[in-house]
């Protein structure tokens, strides 16, 4: 084990994967940190909302997932394509969104696939509408202990989009448009840890009012 130092500074976002498939426990170790990650909203039931979906290279659902999302993409492409003929500017904004999208309707999403799991985690709508923001709670625990653990993680930040695709959430059985949802890609690296990247220094990105 290591320490959560070593932890913050090891994370990296893995994006190939070895065929290697880890075990139930260790992914359980995973969702058991994001479970324990805190709510952005507290919930006036008091009841634990956050639902967890695992979906394995080795079924099937998967792949329809991967197809659901290739689509969800190519129009999400054609609607903004046509926002840029309208709005010419906007295309230098929406450049490199728009280059994902494309390389996702060509290649399909990545992640979804690529690793030996899948993860989604859903919360349900609400008010005030801070779900996300508690999701990335939960995915910042999950991506800090699978590091931990020597497992690679890569967000599928598209999953995130798919909230209110009814076909997406009747594949994971998730009321159609009731959840706000986000996924990861998780199984062991393919190749040595990427180098670390370039920071600045905190006197360069720090103010303070003392």
């Amino acid at each position: 084990m290591i320490t959560l130092d070593q932890a913050i500074l090891n994370r990296r976002s893995i994006r190939q994967f070895s065929n290697e498939i880890p075990s139930k426990d260790l992914i359980e170790s995973v969702i058991d940190a994001g479970r324990l990650a805190p709510f952005a909203a507290a919930s006036s039931s008091n009841k634990y909302v956050r639902k967890f979906i695992v979906v394995s290279r080795s079924n099937p659902v998967l792949m329809e997932l991967a197809e659901i999302v290739k689509k969800h993409a190519q129009k999400a492409f054609e609607e903004l394509s046509k926002q840029i003929e309208v709005v010419p500017e906007l295309g230098v904004k929406a450049k490199t969104f728009l280059g994902r999208l494309e390389m996702t309707m060509k290649k399909g999403p990545l992640g979804i696939g690529s690793a030996p799991y899948y993860i989604v985690v859903a919360e349900p709508k609400g008010i005030p509408d801070a779900q996300m923001q508690s999701i990335a709670h939960c995915m910042q625990n999950m991506w800090l202990k699978a590091t931990d653990l020597g497992l690679g993680f890569q967000l599928v930040s598209i999953t995130g989009q798919m909230g209110d695709n009814p076909d997406f959430c009747k594949l994971i059985n998730l009321p159609d448009g009731a959840y706000k949802i986000d996924g990861c890609a998780i199984g062991y690296p393919a190749s040595e840890h990427p180098p670390k990247p370039e920071y600045p220094s905190i006197s360069e990105i720090t103010t303070w009012y003392l």
